[in-house]
């Protein structure tokens, strides 16, 4: 059996929020093309993958809080969603990709050795997937992390709202991590910009993050690969659409 040539791509983390996911806009093509895009990037060097819990998560989290369970199992609440959410992607990527998701960022690092891409949700209360693809970025010294969310690029304000928010192409860490911090309070199910250990721990190792649409296939394909894309940068080089 011939032997497979070892990687020498370093590593690469994505963070698909919940929110992207699921919709209900054509849910089933959109994951088939995700998949088919994530095996592909997968193949040619070691690509790990966070799925989010989204809007199923937030109404498990919404009925939990109502009957008064603490911040912590409503964490696990979450966490088991997001769970769900890594089992439905990587049944669909399939082979080499593990069927059951690690749940640790210590077993991801074994599967990467050996298969890619590896899929997995959340691990621990306290942690949002875009935290664990964080940490995960910087246990692995990963080239770069792309956050996966359901708008086209980072704004000012909230541009659903306010029809002069001013997009963002490319930010330096010091302004994204105080953006972070003043827009995040840490609860449970909290819909937010970006989760500050997250934020911290990236800017600390100096791994640069792409924010991405991810319904828009094209853009995230040529953020993963660390070539131009119509999103923001935070930190690294800057950005130009292709």
């Amino acid at each position: 059996m011939p032997t497979r040539e070892p990687r020498t791509a370093r590593p690469v983390v994505v963070s698909i929020g919940g929110s992207v996911l699921l919709t209900g806009d054509d849910d089933v093509g959109y994951l088939d093309r995700l998949a088919a895009l994530l095996r592909r990037v997968g193949q040619e060097g070691p690509l790990a993958v966070t799925t989010g819990g989204g809007r199923t998560a937030r109404e498990y989290i919404g009925l939990g809080r109502k009957l008064e369970l603490t911040e912590v199992e409503l964490d696990e609440l979450g966490i088991e969603v997001t769970r769900l959410h890594a089992r439905l992607l990587a049944a669909r990527i399939g082979s080499p990709t593990p069927a059951h998701p690690p749940t640790t960022l210590r077993e991801v690092v074994h599967e990467l050795g050996r298969a890619s891409p590896v899929v997995l949700g959340g691990t621990e209360p306290g942690h949002t997937t875009d935290a664990v693809a964080a940490l995960l970025a910087v246990r692995l010294r990963a080239a770069r992390m792309v956050n996966a969310t359901n708008v086209d690029a980072l704004y000012d304000r909230d541009p659903r709202a306010y029809a002069d928010a001013h997009r963002i192409e490319k930010i330096p860490w010091t302004e994204f991590r105080a953006l972070v911090h003043g827009a995040a309070t840490g609860a449970a199910g909290e819909n937010f910009l970006f989760d500050r250990l997250g934020a911290d721990s990236l800017a600390r190792a100096g791994i640069p993050l792409a924010i991405v649409q991810g319904r828009n296939l094209p853009a995230l394909e040529a953020a993963l690969r660390g070539r131009p894309f119509d999103g923001t940068q935070v930190g690294g080089a800057p950005t130009t659409p292709p």
